[in-house]
């Protein structure tokens, strides 16, 4: 093992920076990071193994010990419980021989539990060895077990053909499907890869770039909704030898799914539009970080970059512009929701656990490797090459006057027809549910676990920053849900496991204001606990960054919305009561030391 752990570090440079990819390497080498590589990396890169550790520890991906040869991964998330989850679960527990979070006497099989994994149009579905399984019955798990014992390969578990678009590509070879339903300007296949870069950027100047950016009123698409053009000038006018763009496709939102898309179907839009932010911002090095549950489109995506290489829409004189030079490189993760905030990001691409940083100084004054850095959305960077294909004022013409240009939605849940729909800014969400097929629609969850859960009575309330602004998740339930139990738990849990655990709101508030949800959904709740958990939500405000500040939101606005499901839930004639039994809670203390439960009731 240490010399090819070494190889590996050697490949790399014994860049300390990189550190994520020599931890996934490692790991898909060796199927665990063993303490031996740990102080191999420690000695060779200059660093404690206490630095390797912390960032092993942090990732959900990373493990320390043999895990089984076959790894499966099962999506946990709202919309795969909804689609049947447990009888997935059942139906591998008593295949394999084991429970979720054991592996097989016989180190063959191994089964655990994972966060979205962006296939929520597509579920029940799993990760097997980094090949994704979409729509999961118990007969296919059968059969997939039946598969692996019988010697086969991942490669030959597949029997389902491969999806449709670039999915069945060799370099990709995937069951997933794009389940695109609705195109606009960025989904469309209109687009001629290197037009704007041969035909447009030699003849502006980078502030004229900016300026016309800035003239299309384009905002961030990752949720946050910040001026993109604005974000540009900064980062431009920031001192630094060195600058970089980043492209955050770590879409950890739960419902979220359309940078899986443009991955698959429109990379080369993507690159190309990194390219126009390089040359506004005068940026020469790109990097797009990619959530690891994506990791099978990688080969896909080299495949893009080495062409574009070729055909000098990267490398040195891009576009034969003299002296810009620009290229971009694939940084992946390793299973952490937090790092689709922009400087939890940042710290994961510099090898490190992904907390996020104090703000200010902002990453477009030091970002990456303490240097002005733009980070910006899959979907944003689409954008902008049409911007300056057809004009700022075009872009400004679509949408409305707050939320300019179109939105690509992830829609799942109780529909007819779940996928990516790309829409102008300013549909009322009651179009999106006559769009996608739904009835008899009880609440639908807006911009994912951190959004908003809505009502009925809100359903003509518009996307856009002036109303609801959203990354683009979208789930709909309908009345046969039980909303406490199957979705605004389901959403805390995810929180609490998904919190980096900097501060100390984010790491203690929702664990209690989830406790404070369970002793309410059992029937021990009073109409006091329905207050304390909207005053508690409050302190949530203080964390460092948009997951901790978010973490309530659940409960926050399934209170404000459907305060009656939990006023039905309580005793409204009590003022205190307990769920506390000191007998139960003594009992395994008392079979270790062989006593018996004495309670003395006063």
């Amino acid at each position: 093992m240490g010399t090819k752990v070494q190889g590996i570090i050697e490949k790399f440079a014994k860049d300390k920076t990189r550190l994520m990819d020599i931890l996934i390497s490692i790991q898909d080498e060796e199927g665990f990071i063993s303490d031996e590589a740990v102080k191999t990396l420690a000695g060779s890169l200059g660093i404690s193994t206490v630095d390797v550790r912390q960032t092993i520890t942090f990732y959900h991906f990373f493990t320390t010990m043999p895990t089984g040869k076959f790894k499966i991964y099962l999506n946990n998330s709202v919309v795969s419980n909804m689609m049947g989850r447990q009888l997935i679960v059942d139906t591998f527990e008593k295949e394999v021989g084991c429970r979720f979070g054991e592996a097989t006497e016989d180190g063959l099989i191994g089964l655990y539990d994972t966060s979205c994994i962006g296939m929520n149009d597509q579920e029940p579905s799993a990760i097997i060895n980094g090949k994704v399984f979409t729509n999961l019955t118990p007969f296919r798990v059968k059969e997939i077990v039946r598969d692996i014992r019988s010697g086969k390969t991942v490669d030959q578990l597949m029997v389902e053909g491969y999806g449709d678009g670039n999915n069945g590509l060799d370099v990709i070879h995937s069951m997933v499907h794009n389940n695109i339903r609705k195109k606009g300007p960025i989904l469309m296949d209109d687009f001629t890869p290197g037009i704007v870069i041969w035909k447009i950027l030699p003849t502006r100047t980078p502030e004229e770039v900016i300026g016309e950016v800035k003239a299309s009123g384009i905002r961030g698409r990752g949720g946050a909704g910040f001026p993109t053009g604005l974000k540009w000038e900064f980062c431009r006018k920031a001192p630094g030898k060195r600058k970089f763009i980043f492209c955050n496709a770590d879409e950890g939102e739960p419902g979220t799914f359309k940078d899986r898309v443009i991955l698959t179907e429109r990379p080369k839009l993507l690159f190309e539009g990194m390219v126009v932010a390089a040359y506004a911002v005068g940026a020469t090095e790109g990097i797009l970080y990619v959530r690891n549950e994506y990791k099978y489109l990688q080969a896909h995506l080299e495949s893009i970059l080495e062409g574009a290489r070729e055909r000098n829409l990267l490398g040195k004189n891009i576009g034969g512009i003299k002296g810009f030079d620009f290229d971009i490189r694939i940084q992946f993760g390793a299973g952490a929701y937090v790092c689709g905030e922009e400087s939890a990001l940042i710290e994961s691409a510099e090898g490190k656990r992904g907390e996020p940083r104090d703000r200010p100084p902002f990453p477009v004054e030091k970002g990456y490797l303490d240097m002005p850095t733009v980070v910006n959305n899959v979907e944003t960077f689409c954008s902008v090459v049409k911007v300056m294909l057809n004009g700022g004022e075009w872009y400004r013409s679509l949408g409305t006057s707050e939320s300019t240009g179109t939105k690509l939605l992830s829609v799942s849940g109780d529909c007819k027809y779940p996928g990516v729909y790309e829409v102008e800014w300013g549909f009322s969400v009651y179009d999106i549910l006559e769009m996608v097929g739904a009835s008899d629609v009880q609440a639908v969850q807006v911009g994912g676990p951190s959004g908003t859960l809505l009502a009925p009575n809100e359903f003509r309330r518009i996307l856009g920053f002036e109303d609801l602004s959203t990354g683009g998740s979208i789930i709909i339930f309908n009345k046969n849900r039980e909303l406490l139990k199957d979705v605004v738990l389901n959403f805390m849990d995810f929180f609490i496991d998904e919190s980096c655990g900097s501060c100390s709101t984010c790491r203690i508030m929702p664990v209690v204001m989830r406790d404070k949800l369970v002793k309410i959904m059992g029937g021990f709740g009073v109409m006091q606990d329905i207050d304390d958990l909207v005053n508690w939500g409050k302190a949530l405000k203080a964390s460092r960054c948009g997951l901790g500040q978010t973490a309530g939101n659940p409960i926050l606005t399934s209170i404000r919305n459907f305060r009656y499901l939990y006023e039905q839930k309580v005793r409204k004639d009590e003022t205190y009561t307990s769920s506390f039994d000191l007998a139960s809670s003594v009992k395994e203390y008392c079979d270790t030391v062989g006593r018996q439960v004495a309670v003395i009731h006063h």
